[in-house]
């Protein structure tokens, strides 16, 4: 039987190298719900364009993330914030921001999103952010997390997101020098978050070079 596209082969392997991006879009069902996250990385140094279009992307995950909302505010209202940064240099990506996430059902499932189609977000729900930038035949650039809709801490009832996936993002290509006070402050507290919840636990099973990884990569 010839090996599925998926199976690596002589014919359509090749080696990895430091000297590109790497998109890795994984995912998993658990006992306490399904997980779809998707990171990208480069181990050696970054195009300035690469770098631009990673921190851009970044950008756009964490205005989605931490933008207040009135409830029952459908999805595609607020769409646009996930691609603000992208569209203030002329970029842009092909796909939906955000599906809603099963339990032990479909990793895309309807009707939560950001599509015209989809139902207003309201407390409770679970939807991914994963804003993008891809270059056909060069690289491609993706964040994605797995929020919660919850009610925000105002004086009316509004709606804000919890991101509940614990995934550092690549320092390697961050251009701190776009990011606003709030951004930083945002994935400052994000970074204390998975170092207080994903630690203790990479700890427990003596997972030494891991936890090692955690604390480097969740530095201030």
């Amino acid at each position: 039987t010839p090996p599925s596209p998926r199976s690596p082969s002589n014919g359509s392997s090749r080696k990895l190298s430091v000297d590109e991006m790497y998109l890795s879009d994984t995912g998993g069902q658990y006992l306490d719900g399904t997980t779809d996250i998707t990171r990208t990385v480069h181990w050696g140094v970054p195009t300035p364009l690469q770098k631009e279009a990673y921190t851009r992307v970044l950008m756009g995950n964490i205005d989605l993330s931490r933008l207040v909302f009135p409830p029952n505010t459908a999805g595609g209202t607020v769409e646009s914030f996930a691609r603000r940064a992208l569209w203030d240099v002329g970029l842009n990506y092909g796909h939906g921001t955000g599906h809603g996430i099963g339990n032990f059902l479909s990793v895309h499932e309807w009707p939560v999103g950001f599509q015209s189609n989809n139902v207003p977000l309201s407390a409770g729900m679970f939807t991914s952010i994963e804003p993008g930038y891809y270059r056909d035949g060069e690289f491609g650039i993706r964040i994605e997390d797995i929020a919660l809709v919850v009610e925000a801490q105002t004086k009316k009832p509004f709606l804000t997101f919890e991101v509940v996936s614990l995934v550092p993002y690549d320092r390697n290509l961050i251009d701190l020098s776009l990011l606003s006070p709030e951004q930083v402050r945002y994935l400052n507290t994000y970074y204390e978050t998975i170092r207080a919840r994903v630690g203790p636990e990479l700890q427990r099973q003596q997972l030494e070079e891991a936890y090692r990884w955690l604390q480097r990569s969740t530095e201030p």
